[in-house]
């Protein structure tokens, strides 16, 4: 139940809430609003068109009232008189229901767009429940109802009573003048007053949209659990995705750790850092990283290399390069050619002196490592982060066991 308040609703509607309010047919409308394009659109078509409504409706007359002898008695003619007066009278005002009709549809729109849903013609038995009636009339909204139809009363009755007040003079002498100005002064009249009435209903409109604006918005608001819920439902849980990212690490290290029993040397820093190089004649172009970790994840690559007799090289410079500058799976750069080929070759002649003996090869020293791809060491804790991190790469990896991992 305190979720439902709202006292506790502080939080703005997000986007998605405002897309199911909009799903099932609830948006801004002005019923003020409304009114006014309905009033204006009527009565500035009447006033732009009045000669030729005028000219139409004194034509109308004119056939309406001049008679013969014969169709007065011809209930056949006087059907057929009436029903083309009819279409006189339609032909006139069909511009102004032209556009009565399209301000009734544009009004709407301006605060809310179009929307056609279906959900809001489904039956909603509830709203019979007299209880929520009543609940509905005592609650705040019913005084602030009833304070804006009595402000809209005022407003428009003030207006034009004021209107009227002030031409009291004009439409008192209207007796007294002959019928044709009597008849133009009175369509002026009628025309002010009208016109001040649209006015009127505009301060209304006026004044109705905003609080629309804000009782939409507030009737959507929510609470800050509910905001926390949908950000979880649409962006996933963190706790679930951090377990998943931390199972898709594990996975990836695996994978990973299987390849070093295939790469030809391990180039440590020690301690820190640990790379794994393979290189096939032939079906590469130059060597690639098939592994590389730090801290305990170097020290696992550095046993299970041990335990498959894969040569290791304590070489700080070249690891760290290997490791802050080449992804798992992919080509060592060009400025660290030399340095590995001399590690190669080392490899290669520690192999030929295991099958055919001789002289022990000596291990490579003063590699050639270019300083800017050399980034030194990192703190214990940075390493730490940066080994999680490391595998990251090897979950998106185009590397056939690598992707298997990710999956």
């Amino acid at each position: 139940m305190a979720e439902d308040s709202d006292l506790e609703k502080t939080e703005s509607a997000t986007p998605r809430r405002l897309q199911k309010a909009r799903e099932e047919g609830q948006i801004v409308r002005s019923r003020e609003l409304s009114t006014f394009a309905l009033l204006a659109a009527g009565f500035f078509g009447v006033w732009g068109m009045s000669g030729s409504i005028g000219d139409h409706l004194e034509s109308m007359l004119r056939e309406a009232l001049t008679f013969d002898h014969g169709a007065v008695f011809e209930t056949r003619r006087m059907m057929i008189g009436a029903g083309a007066a009819s279409r006189e009278g339609l032909y006139t005002l069909l511009p102004i229901l032209g556009f009565t009709g399209a301000a009734a549809l544009l009004a709407p729109m301006a605060l809310g767009g179009w929307l056609f849903s279906a959900k809001g013609l489904e039956p909603k038995f509830d709203r019979l429940n007299p209880i929520a009636g009543l609940g509905k009339i005592f609650s705040i909204n019913g005084p602030i109802q009833l304070g804006m139809s009595l402000a809209k009363t005022l407003v428009v009755g003030v207006i034009g009573g004021t209107a009227i007040w002030n031409r009291r003079e004009e439409i008192l002498a209207l007796a007294t003048q002959p019928l044709q100005i009597a008849l133009a002064n009175t369509t002026h009249l009628i025309a002010v007053c009208c016109g001040m009435t649209v006015a009127g209903m505009f301060v209304v409109a006026a004044m109705d949209v905003p609080y629309q604006l804000w009782q939409f918005h507030k009737k959507l608001r929510m609470t800050k659990e509910e905001v926390k819920r949908e950000h979880r439902e649409s962006e996933g849980d963190p706790h679930v995705k951090g377990r998943i990212r931390q199972q898709q690490r594990a996975i990836a290290r695996r994978r990973m750790m299987t390849n070093v029993p295939k790469a030809d040397v391990v180039v440590t820093n020690p301690t820190h850092f640990a790379v794994a190089l393979q290189y096939t004649d032939g079906e590469m172009r130059a060597p690639k990283v098939v592994a590389k970790g730090v801290n305990l994840v170097a020290a696992r690559i550095r046993e299970i290399a041990a335990e498959n007799n894969v040569p290791l090289l304590e070489a700080p410079p070249l690891a760290r390069a290997l490791y802050h500058n080449v992804e798992l799976n992919r080509e060592i750069p060009g400025p660290l050619y030399g340095a590995v080929a001399e590690v190669l070759a080392w490899v290669y002649q520690l192999r030929r002196f295991k099958t055919e003996g001789g002289a022990v090869p000596m291990a490579p020293t003063g590699l050639d490592v270019p300083p800017e791809l050399d980034k030194g060491g990192v703190s214990d804790d940075e390493a730490d982060q940066e080994a999680a991190d490391t595998l990251n790469p090897a979950v998106n990896s185009d590397n056939d066991d690598t992707s298997g991992a990710s999956a």
